[in-house]
């Protein structure tokens, strides 16, 4: 398990920036990249293997409304990955995200779990008879 305070991610809108028909990280997006990778160096985390649970929850810096997947989806996802914590974000396969109430300055609890594996269902043989189930 991996637990990180990070500060508060700029939205989706200040991260990405449009030049042409490219889309770039903007100098927000990699301030807060580098941020991001410096604490996780400090703590010398190594990067989860498999499936991931990823829990967040957002203290903003102050009351304004503010659309939760605007900070927490990809903007997160990509400054986690690109900070070594996994290999690719589809390594992601459960999600929670929460707005709490505003701190001074913002925050981001983060944790990161490797994914418990699921027992495999049931399986039946069929038997001679079409639809008879043998456990």
């Amino acid at each position: 398990m991996i637990e990180l305070e990070l500060p508060y991610p700029p939205s989706a809108n200040h991260y990405y920036r449009h030049v042409g028909p490219r889309v770039l990280i903007s100098r927000e997006g990699r301030r807060y990249r580098e941020m991001v990778n410096a604490l996780v160096r400090q703590k010398n985390i190594r990067p989860l293997p498999g499936g991931i649970a990823l829990y967040a929850a957002f203290r903003p810096p102050d009351r304004r409304r503010r659309d939760l997947d605007n900070v927490g989806g990809k903007v997160l996802l990509d400054t986690l990955q690109a900070a070594g914590l996994f290999k690719d974000d589809c390594q992601i396969k459960r999600i929670l995200l929460e707005m709490g109430e505003p701190v001074e300055g913002g925050r981001c609890l983060v944790r990161l779990e490797e994914m418990m594996s699921m027992p495999p269902p049931k399986q039946y043989i069929l038997s001679g008879k079409a639809g008879e189930n043998i456990p």
